[in-house]
C-alpha cells in the first residue's frame, strides 16, 4: 500500500516530528542533505516501525491486535515490511516469532545484513516498552501509509492531468482518482471480526420489534407493491437482489417502479422518517442501457397514465397535457438520481455510489442490468464467468457496506424458449453460479400474455384451435408472475401482479371478483 522506497532515516510522524520511546534505533533527522539544503520528506516514522515491531517480538498475541490494520505494505522502511512479513508467517502456522526464529527468514536480506542481521532484531525487542501499545503504534504506521498514498494519487492524477490525452478525458480521469481514493478509505480499517451473539441476538429484535410497530409490519423498505412486500418483508438492508428475466417480460419496468415508488414515498411521508418507516428512500439508478431522457419518459407516463409511445409523438389532447404537465409537478424533486453512463464498470460504479451516499444519502440502488457491468481490472479471466463472479461479489460487499438493498437486473439465457413451459428457473441465469450464489433473493419476471401473442395460430386454420388461444390470451392479459426463486430468509414462491403495457407499470393484483360491482 504505501511506497516501496527504503528508507532508513528520518523521524517524521503523524502531525510532526514523532519520538517515539523506542529513539535511539533512528537515523539522521529528515530532511537534511549536503551543504544542508532541505527537501520535503513523505511522512514516516522509522521509530513506530521499529517500536511495534519490538513489541510484536516481545509479545505475539500483540499481532492478533493489529493484523486487521496492517500490511507489510504499510511499512516505509522496506526491510520492516519484510521482517513484519516474517514475523506474520510465524504466528500464523502457531509458531514462535523471536529475534532467533525470525532471523533464519531473513539470512539473505542484505538490508537486514546491514544493520547487523540478528543482532538488529534483539535491539528491536530490547528497545519494545509494552505490547499493549502496540495497537496505537500500528494506526500511526497506518495513517502515515495512508498519507503516502494520498500523495501518490494527488502526484498521478497531477501528471496525467497535464498528459492531455484525447483518449482519456478529464470526466474519465476523475472517476478513475474517485475509484483509488474511496478503495484507499476502505482499506486497513480494523473494525471487523468476531461479536457478541448477544449483540446480533438484539439487533434482530430490535428488527422485529420495529417490523411489528411499522404500517404493514415491514422490516424493510416497501416497495409500494403490497403482496411482494407481503412476501418479502421490504427491500432488506444489506440484501442482493436479483431480478431476472427474458426480453420483453418488464424487468426493467419493475424496477423502475419499485424505484420511483420509494423516491416518492420520501418525499410524501417526510423525509427521514420515511426511511426509518420504511415507507421511502432516496435512490440511486444506474441505467446502463436506456437512457436518462427514456427513463425519464417511462416514469412521465406512469405517473400521468398517458403511454409513453404517445408521449414521444406528442400524441395528446388537453385532458391529458394538463396530467402530464401535474405529473412533471409531482415528480420533479423526488430523490431518484439516475447515472445512464454506459459499459462503467464496477470499481468505478461502486466509487459513485459510495459518493452518492456521503453527499445527498442513498437507500436503494439498481443497476439495469448486470451483465453490462464491466470488471473492469487489470486481471485477466478465463472466461466470463469468473468475472461477472467478480462483479457479483462486489456488489453485495457494496451492499453490505453502505446497507442498503441492492437491485440489480440480470438477462436470462435462451433455453427458456425452448421448453414447452417457460417459466424461468435459477439454471437459466447467464454465469448462474456466481449471480445465484451471491443474491440474497432471485425474482423472476414472466408475463405469459407475451409468449401467447407470439404463439397466434393463424385465422385461417381451425377455428376451435383460435378460439382456444384468444381465451386463453384473454385470461392472461395484464397479468404477471413474479417468482420468487431464491430467498435466504423467507419463503420462495409465486407473486401475481397487474401489467399494463402502455404505461409500463407493475400494480397490485386483484381478482375480479374481489373487485367493487360496475354499473353501465
Amino acid at each position: 500500500m504505501a511506497d516501496g522506497d527504503t528508507k532508513k532515516g528520518g523521524n517524521t510522524a503523524h502531525g510532526g516530528n514523532a519520538k517515539s520511546e523506542g529513539a535511539g534505533l533512528g537515523a539522521p533527522p529528515s530532511g537534511v542533505g549536503a551543504g544542508g539544503l532541505t527537501y520535503k520528506e513523505r511522512p514516516q516514522s522509522i521509530e513506530a516501525e521499529q517500536v511495534l515491531l519490538g513489541a510484536l517480538l516481545v509479545d505475539n498475541e500483540a499481532y492478533f491486535r493489529v493484523a486487521d490494520l496492517l500490511s507489510p505494505e504499510h511499512f516505509c522502511e522496506a526491510l520492516h515490511g519484510r521482517i513484519y512479513k516474517a514475523i506474520e508467517d510465524l504466528v500464523r502456522k502457531g509458531h514462535v516469532a523471536t529475534p532467533l526464529t525470525v532471523a533464519p527468514f531473513l539470512t539473505r536480506d542484505e538490508g537486514l545484513a546491514e544493520l547487523g542481521g540478528t543482532d538488529y532484531l534483539v535491539t528491536l525487542a530490547a528497545a519494545s516498552t509494552s505490547a499493549y501499545l502496540a495497537l496505537d503504534y500500528a494506526r500511526i504506521v497506518n495513517d502515515l501509509a495512508v498519507r503516502r498514498n494520498l500523495i501518490g494519487i494527488g502526484e498521478e492524477l497531477a501528471a496525467e492531468a497535464y498528459d492531455a490525452d484525447i483518449d482519456r478525458p478529464p470526466e474519465k480521469l476523475i472517476d478513475e482518482t474517485e475509484e483509488k481514493l474511496f478503495r484507499l478509505s476502505q482499506t486497513g480499517r480494523a473494525q471487523g471480526g468476531f461479536q457478541s451473539f448477544g449483540v446480533a441476538v438484539n439487533r434482530a429484535k430490535e428488527m422485529a420489534e420495529q417490523a411489528y410497530s411499522r404500517d404493514g409490519h415491514l422490516s424493510g423498505l416497501s416497495t409500494g407493491l403490497v403482496d411482494l412486500d407481503h412476501r418479502l418483508g421490504g427491500l432488506q438492508p444489506s440484501d442482493l437482489i436479483i431480478v431476472a428475466g427474458r426480453p420483453g417480460m418488464g424487468k426493467s419496468a419493475l424496477a423502475s417502479n419499485i424505484a420511483f415508488n420509494i423516491a416518492k414515498g420520501f418525499r410524501a411521508q417526510g423525509g427521514e422518517d420515511a426511511v426509518a418507516k420504511g415507507l421511502g428512500g432516496r435512490v440511486g439508478f444506474f441505467s446502463l442501457e436506456m437512457s436518462a431522457e427514456q427513463l425519464a419518459m417511462r416514469l412521465l407516463a406512469e405517473e400521468s397514465g398517458v403511454a409513453s409511445s404517445r408521449l414521444r409523438l406528442g400524441d395528446f389532447d388537453e385532458e391529458e397535457y394538463r396530467r402530464v404537465a401535474m405529473a412533471v409537478q409531482t415528480i420533479d424533486d423526488i430523490p431518484l438520481h439516475i447515472d445512464d453512463t454506459g459499459g462503467i464498470s464496477i470499481g468505478t460504479l461502486a466509487a459513485r455510489a459510495r459518493r452518492q451516499k456521503q453527499l445527498v444519502g442513498l437507500d436503494l440502488m439498481v443497476i439495469d442490468y448486470l451483465q453490462l457491468i464491466t470488471a473492469g481490472s487489470a486481471k485477466r479471466y478465463d472466461n466470463r464467468v469468473q468475472e461477472v463472479s467478480e462483479v457479483t461479489q462486489t456488489l453485495k460487499a457494496l451492499a453490505k457496506e453502505l446497507n442498503i438493498p441492492v437491485i440489480a437486473l440480470a438477462q436470462l439465457s435462451r433455453q427458456v424458449e425452448s421448453r414447452p413451459d417457460k417459466r424461468p428457473q435459477l439454471a437459466d441465469l447467464r454465469e448462474s453460479g456466481s449471480i445465484e450464489q451471491d443474491a440474497d433473493i432471485v425474482l423472476f419476471v414472466f408475463r405469459e400474455e407475451y409468449y401467447l401473442k407470439l404463439a397466434e395460430p393463424s385465422p385461417d386454420g381451425p377455428l376451435d384451435k383460435y378460439e382456444e388461444w384468444k381465451a386463453q390470451l384473454e385470461k392472461a392479459a395484464g397479468l404477471a408472475e413474479l417468482i420468487i426463486g431464491k430467498q435466504r430468509h423467507g419463503p420462495t414462491g409465486v407473486v401475481r401482479l397487474r401489467y399494463d403495457s402502455e404505461i409500463t407499470r407493475f400494480g397490485d393484483y386483484i381478482p375480479d371478483d374481489h373487485l367493487p360491482e360496475r354499473y353501465e
